[in-house]
């Protein structure tokens, strides 16, 4: 078995190759610029793993890593799109690259390549594609219009994508809470006593998530338990957007 992940090589995305891995897949993980993540997930997984550099938001470079599996790995059966990019600004002050390349990474990167890996899925016998989305997609949050329009965006791609691709491939959106991870703790300071506090008092559960969590998740949407789930999304945040 195969699965692809974008931003498969740190944070929540190293999780989900993990945890592929244990499940029994080979997992192909792309990333952008960060080198060292990359190689140090090669090393803990060399026998599983394999890494590729990747722009999702190129299709023209997306159309040959989808080749490159193809011919070098085999037909998925699990897309997972995780890879995204914030660039926060006051709405006024968004470029338009800026505003671009938000919406090219987070949103037609998943076009592309579902668009790109579908056909062949289909013809394999179908799978699964998990579109990891964002709770700014429901509430959205200052200074990240570009970003927050993205990830609703995501959550209809997904319901298209589902109608269009059923009965063969289903089609999730997986929404990450509050998960402990690098870029988590430094946006929202959560080593200051008084941020953390502030954050816990918005969760039911009075905790962080952890990445493991996710991988949970994950492993559910894409194993036969979930196979009469499609078009959905599944929010893991300890109840924090349960309003």
């Amino acid at each position: 078995m195969l699965a692809v992940v974008t931003g498969g090589t740190k944070g929540i995305g190293l999780a989900f190759s993990r945890r592929l891995i244990r499940m029994g897949y080979r997992v192909v993980a792309t990333f952008h610029s960060d080198e060292a993540s990359a190689n140090q997930a090669l090393r803990e997984m060399e026998k599983g793993l394999a890494v590729v550099r990747s722009d999702v938001s190129d299709p023209d470079e997306v159309a040959r890593f989808a080749e490159l599996v193809r011919t070098g790995h085999g037909i998925p059966q699990v897309l997972v799109n995780n890879a995204g990019l914030n660039i926060d600004r006051p709405v006024l002050e968004i470029s338009d690259s800026d505003w671009r390349r938000v919406l090219d990474t987070n949103l037609s990167g998943p076009f592309y390549l579902s668009r790109a890996f579908a056909p062949h899925m289909v013809e394999a016998g179908g799978g699964s594609i998990v579109n990891i989305g964002a709770t700014t997609a429901i509430r959205p949050r200052l200074n990240g219009a570009n970003y927050c329009s993205s990830k609703a965006g995501l959550l209809h791609l997904t319901k298209c994508l589902a109608m269009e691709l059923a009965p063969s491939i289903r089609v999730n959106c997986l929404i990450p809470g509050m998960i402990d991870t690098e870029e988590m703790r430094t946006r929202y300071r959560v080593a200051e006593p008084e941020h953390m506090n502030a954050l816990l008092d918005e969760i039911p559960q009075r905790r962080i998530g952890a990445t493991d969590e996710m991988a949970d998740a994950l492993e559910f949407l894409v194993g036969e338990g979930a196979a009469y789930i499609t078009g959905q999304k599944l929010i893991v945040d300890g109840g924090q957007f349960m309003w």
